[in-house]
């Protein structure tokens, strides 16, 4: 297939086979120098997907999806099989970026194309804290926490730029019925309408790499949030990778993220930087399995959505479908290189690990997140955390401790031993009513704590957007 010299100039995009030989090649062959870093704290990548599944990256069990790239960030420090968020965009973005669960957090309304609110001042955002503490800091993609006033939008809230759209990529007719454009903001300012998505994953890369090669010898370490649309509904991509997975056209947009990681790591590398930079990958929740009809027209088809594995349930459910997400961590030389581990994390705890390791202050209201990094440093045996809320709509509907999960969404009570059935197949309830009772107090203790509503108690509404 010829490809657009064009694009091989702004984009630096290659068929499927060289994009694979030139970036492993870089990896493994590299003959750039590291920079020195004397006290300097490490650089920060945070490359974020949308609805990305547990079940669609290589290193996850997925038999036709190549992620090479994806997979080698894992090998090249810890991948997690535990790793925990809320099951909905906004609460999970709200997770991530204040170490908050989104019923501590007042945004006054909700985050799309007609809502009002958005996060409001009183809260420190991981970007506001670690730019207090001298970072630079960027961002491209997804943004989803408010937009309607200036006030609510990344560069107000602790991004010194920002490349992007302001909610979900379904925000336009035929999805979402709304009047509002969806457009590309850069800043505060509407650049680009009407938007061609299938170009968006490319953008934000070069928006990704153009930020670090600036910043690559500044007197300052960096933070960039990379939050990538994809593989969100409605799914798009450059014709150059379509009809290239064996995993059909999401293949093919799961295989355009990782090309994606693969062009930050590189570059990276060729600015000498990889020693000392943190970078995390995620997905900010479940695959959109039980999607609604609406998204059934224009194109959009069933097996669009992406794979939960072996895990039961999809996107805005509280099974481990909807909130196990695949997820990793590098920091060369701080954290061991070949880790696979199996201990509970959840993404509130980035923001105080990364905050924390960045040297930045935190916040004096709660936080829902511990310090991971003694953990993947090796210096602690087990991870900081011991429980997890699953809240959903204003409930809290399930409650993690140790192994054990108490669902309470049906009418029966659902407690899964998840060491040995992740798949939430096998009810214990029933010969375990005293475990029962104990998490269910523990549940009703949670929810006073976080402020939200036990299951048969009235739903609040307005707070789960996708």
């Amino acid at each position: 297939m010829l490809i657009n010299t064009y694009l091989m100039k702004q984009w630096n995009i290659a068929p499927t086979g060289i994009i694979m030989l030139i970036l492993l090649t870089a990896f493994t062959l590299s003959s750039c120098s590291e920079k020195p870093t004397g006290d300097q704290p490490p650089n920060i990548v945070i490359l974020f997907a949308d609805d990305m599944g547990y079940g669609d990256l290589s290193s996850y069990g997925n038999p036709t999806i190549r992620t090479p790239h994806i997979d080698g960030l894992g090998e090249q420090g810890i991948r997690f099989t535990s790793f925990v968020t809320a099951s909905w965009c906004v609460p999970s973005r709200t997770e991530l970026l204040t170490g908050r669960h989104m019923s501590r957090v007042e945004f006054g309304g909700g985050t799309g194309s007609d809502g009002e609110g958005g996060l409001p001042e009183s809260e420190v955002t991981l970007a506001e804290g670690l730019q207090q503490a001298g970072y630079a800091t960027g961002m491209a993609g997804k943004w989803h926490l408010g937009y309607k006033k200036a006030k609510f939008l990344p560069t107000n809230q602790g991004f010194d730029s920002w490349l992007g759209l302001p909610y979900s990529n379904d925000y336009r007719k035929p999805w979402v019925q709304t009047e509002e454009p969806l457009g590309m903001y850069r800043g505060t300012e509407m650049v680009d309408h009407p938007l061609n998505q299938d170009s968006l994953t490319v953008r934000y890369t070069q928006e990704a790499t153009s930020f670090i090669e600036k910043n690559a010898d500044g007197d300052a370490p960096f933070f960039f949030y990379l939050a990538y649309n994809m593989p969100h509904l409605p799914i798009h991509t450059i014709k150059e990778f379509q009809e290239q997975s064996k995993g059909g056209f999401y293949g093919d947009v799961i295989e355009t993220i990782d090309w994606s990681v693969g062009r930050v790591l590189e570059t990276l590398e060729e600015q000498g930087l990889s020693e000392n930079t943190i970078v995390f990958f995620a997905s900010d929740n479940g695959p959109w399995n039980s999607l609604p009809e609406r998204m059934l027209q224009d194109g959009n088809e069933y097996w669009h959505t992406g794979s939960p594995g072996p895990l039961r349930g999809s996107k805005a459910t509280t099974y481990e479908g909807g909130t196990r997400v695949p997820a990793m961590i590098r920091w060369p030389g701080q954290i061991s290189s070949g880790q696979v581990t199996d201990a509970l994390a959840a993404m509130p705890d980035i923001y105080r690990t990364l905050m924390e390791t960045g040297g930045a202050e935190l916040p004096d209201h709660p936080l829902d997140g511990y310090n991971l990094m003694p953990f993947l440093k090796g210096e602690s045996d087990e991870s900081p955390r011991e429980h997890y809320a699953y809240i959903r709509g204003g409930q809290l509907q399930a409650y993690r401790e140790g192994p054990w999960k108490l669902r309470l969404v049906d009418q029966k009570p659902q407690l899964f031993n998840l060491q040995n059935d992740p798949g939430e197949r096998w009810n214990r309830a029933d010969e375990k009513t005293g475990l029962v009772g104990e998490l269910r107090q523990k549940m009703e203790e949670m929810a006073r704590e976080v402020g939200v509503k036990m299951p048969g108690e009235e739903e609040e509404k307005g707070q789960d957007q996708s």
